[in-house]
């Protein structure tokens, strides 16, 4: 293992100058805890997360080393290794990149942790098995979930303003002032259909015309060496993943069922959950499950594609509805529970019902429940109507 070739390219990679914007996550971080993991979809932003704080540091270079776990020269090193001869040289501060690609990772850190006075970082798929190693680094772990941009993060930035993220609750109780409040800096419904098309990565900043292929990459990086290297998925079943994605950017969330999916994708109901799971794991679809006597044994959760901006590339004449839904869960679903429900299109945290339409759509189907109707296509609301824009306010 060469630590020197290590820090030179450390060196480099610390050198180039990072955005000044920081996302939600970077404030709720305590950057005094010993070991931080942030996990999240590619193209997120979990590596200028990281960047920032290493430049927020001004420490010399030889006191921070960020090590990319997909860099060649990262190739079959010891991640311990690497820690061990960092911390002989007076290192502090080490982060490792995309640390799924390091095989054993979970059993280095937890080694790292115990020996070693380094504060160690580390970054890495959504699907990350993290999800399955958990317990093993609970204790001395804190590990973080990087959300896809926000529709407040994607105002900020394409307005410069500063602006408030408010709760669920206090959002449905005073939808009418804080919207108010907001109508009065920025035109949401002009921020909002360009949020739908390309708002929820961050690297739209870098070049709108090429957006589309950059989230294509994403896409297929996702399937073919994030899901397939974690979950050993043999590559000739990838492309059954790819038709599962087609299929929900095309579809009315309630049109699916076993049949239809097992027979377009031509695998068996128990092989293509294991997929469907592996999908959400990757931060690539949303399995919204049933809430309480809503499980039905011939019928799939509803399935949503992860993100908005993903239905813009995948085909060309997406379910609106299902955009919205997909809008809806992305942005409500990171900090709470989303189930599907009968009185309504979900239900949040088991006791907030929310139907979600267009401009007309009315509050008779709630029935009395507890929620909204969130609208589409309209800027101020008024009692139980909530503009669905709103929902991206939450972070």
């Amino acid at each position: 293992m060469d630590l020197t070739a290590l820090q030179k390219i450390s060196t480099h990679i610390l050198s180039r100058p990072v955005p000044e914007y920081k996302r939600y996550l970077y404030e709720k971080i305590d950057f005094d805890s010993k070991l931080i993991g942030i996990k999240g979809a590619r193209g997120a932003g979990k590596s200028t997360l990281l960047l920032q704080y290493a430049h927020s540091l001004n420490l010399p270079a030889s006191k921070v080393l960020f090590a990319a776990c997909d860099h060649p020269a990262m190739s079959g090193v010891s991640l311990y290794e690497v820690a061990e001869s960092f911390y002989a040289r007076g290192g502090r501060v080490l982060i490792f990149d995309e640390i799924h690609k390091a095989k054993e990772f979970s059993r280095e850190l937890k080694a790292i942790y115990d020996v070693f006075d380094l504060q160690v970082l580390f970054s890495g798929s959504s699907a990350l098995q993290i999800q399955n190693q958990v317990a093993d680094l609970s204790r001395r772990a804190v590990i973080h979930t990087l959300g896809v941009l926000s529709l407040r993060e994607f105002c900020e930035l394409q307005t410069g303003l500063t602006l408030v993220a408010y709760p669920l609750g206090e959002i449905v109780a005073h939808h009418e002032d804080i919207a108010a409040g907001i109508v009065c800096q920025l035109r949401p419904l002009e921020q909002m259909a360009n949020y739908l098309e390309y708002g929820c990565y961050p690297f739209f900043r870098e070049s709108l015309p090429d957006y589309p292929t950059k989230l294509l990459e994403v896409i297929n990086l996702t399937i073919d060496s994030d899901l397939c290297s974690i979950y050993h998925i043999d590559p000739a079943k990838l492309d059954k993943l790819r038709k599962i994605l087609y299929m929900l950017c095309a579809s009315d969330p309630y049109e699916l069922n076993i049949s239809k999916l097992s027979a377009a994708v031509g695998a068996s109901w128990p092989t293509l959950q294991k997929y469907l799971e592996r999908m959400d794991a990757g931060s690539l679809i949303h399995i919204v499950r049933g809430g309480e006597g809503m499980r039905a044994v011939n019928k799939p959760d509803k399935l949503l594609l992860d993100n908005p901006n993903l239905f813009a590339v995948l085909c060309a004449d997406a379910n609106r509805g299902s955009v919205r839904e997909s809008f809806f869960v992305s942005q409500v679903g990171l900090d709470h529970e989303v189930h599907y429900h009968d009185r309504g299109d979900f239900v949040v945290d088991g006791k907030m019902v929310f139907e979600i339409g267009g401009a007309s759509k009315t509050t008779r189907q709630l029935k009395g429940e507890a929620g909204a109707v969130l609208a589409d296509d309209i800027e101020m609301g008024a009692e139980q109507k909530i503009p669905l824009w709103l929902m991206g306010f939450l972070y």
